[in-house]
C-alpha cells in the first residue's frame, strides 16, 4: 500500500479516526458540517484527478457491503465534482448466458483502468462470495475455487501497476431495516428495493457468515479489505473518501492561470425572427 502523502493527509486521517470512534456519542453529522468537509474532500479529488491524468496512473476501487449500506451514495459523493470520463463507475447487470460460460471473473477484466482512469466498481467479482453463494447461484466448489483464484488475480492487477483498493460498508441490522423500510414508502427510492433485496434481508446471518469467509480468504496484505461503519451515511462517506485519498500518493499538479478571453464583436449579428420553442417556466 502506498505511503501517506504528507503531514496534512496524516492529520486528516487522525481526525477521521477520531470522528469514527466518537460517532455514536456525537450523534449524526449535521448537513452544514458535512457539506463543509465534503467540499474540502472534493477539492482533493479534483487534485487526484489531475494527477491521474498527467501521470497516467491507474486506480481501481471496489465497493462492497450489505444491501442498504450506502455504496451508491458514497460513489455519488466521490464522483459528483469530477469528470465521468476519468472517474468511471462500473455496475454490471446480471451475466448473460455467454458470460455464465466464461471464466467467472472474465467479464470484469475489460473494465479495469487504463492509464489516466479511476474505475469504481459498484459491486464486483465479489458477488460470487456474497449474493451468489447465499442465494444458491453457485455451488461450494465454485466458491472455494473463487477464494483460491482471487488473491492471485488481485496480485496480477497490482503487479500491472494499478492502485487497487477494496471497501466493505458495514451497516447494523437496525439501520438496514430503517433504510429498507424507507424505500418502501418513498416513491423516489422504491426502485432500489428489488425482490433479491427482500430475500437478502431475511438472510442476515447467512450473509454474515459469507462475509466472514470472504474476509478470511481475500483480506491479504497486498489487497486488504477496508471496513467502513456506515450507520451514519455522512460520516461514512467522509471517512471513506479521506481514506481513499490518503491511500494514493498523488501530488498537486501545476496549473496554468486561467483568464477568460475577450468575446468577439457582434459584427451585425441579429437574433433570427423564427419563433423559439422555450420550455414552459412552471417554477
Amino acid at each position: 500500500m502506498p505511503e501517506l502523502r504528507n503531514e496534512k493527509s496524516s492529520a486528516r486521517s487522525k481526525s477521521s479516526n477520531g470522528v469514527q470512534e466518537s460517532a455514536k456519542s456525537m450523534g449524526r453529522m449535521k448537513n452544514r458540517q458535512y457539506e463543509k468537509e465534503l467540499k474540502s474532500l472534493h477539492i482533493e479529488l479534483v487534485k487526484l484527478q489531475e494527477w491521474v491524468v498527467q501521470t497516467g496512473a491507474k486506480v481501481c476501487v471496489v465497493f462492497e457491503g450489505r444491501d442498504g449500506a450506502g455504496k451508491g451514495g458514497t460513489i455519488k459523493a466521490i464522483t459528483e465534482r469530477v469528470s465521468p470520463r476519468i472517474f468511471r463507475v462500473v455496475a454490471l447487470p446480471a451475466p448473460t448466458d455467454r458470460e455464465k460460460s466464461q471464466m467467472y471473473i472474465q467479464r470484469y477484466l475489460p473494465h479495469l483502468p487504463a492509464a489516466g482512469e479511476v474505475i469504481l466498481f459498484d459491486r464486483s467479482w465479489y458477488n460470487r462470495a456474497g449474493v451468489e453463494r447465499v442465494m444458491g447461484f453457485c455451488n461450494d466448489e465454485q466458491v472455494q475455487n473463487f477464494f483460491k483464484a482471487v488473491p492471485l488475480i488481485e496480485h496480477a492487477i497490482i503487479q500491472s501497476g494499478i492502485i487497487f483498493l477494496k471497501y466493505w460498508l458495514e451497516v447494523s441490522e437496525e439501520e438496514q431495516t430503517r433504510r429498507l423500510e424507507a424505500r418502501i414508502t418513498d416513491e423516489r427510492k422504491i426502485w432500489k428495493l428489488s425482490p433479491m433485496d427482500l430475500l437478502s434481508y431475511s438472510r442476515w446471518y447467512d450473509y454474515s457468515r459469507a462475509r466472514d469467509d470472504m474476509f478470511a480468504a481475500t483480506d491479504t496484505d497486498q489487497a486488504p479489505w477496508h471496513v467502513v461503519r456506515s450507520d451514519d451515511k455522512k460520516r461514512a462517506r467522509l471517512n471513506l473518501i479521506s481514506h481513499l485519498l490518503d491511500s494514493i500518493p498523488y501530488k498537486t499538479m501545476p496549473r496554468p492561470k486561467v483568464k477568460l478571453p475577450k468575446r468577439q464583436k457582434s459584427e451585425g449579428y441579429r437574433q433570427p425572427d423564427r419563433p423559439t420553442r422555450y420550455v414552459a417556466e412552471k417554477f
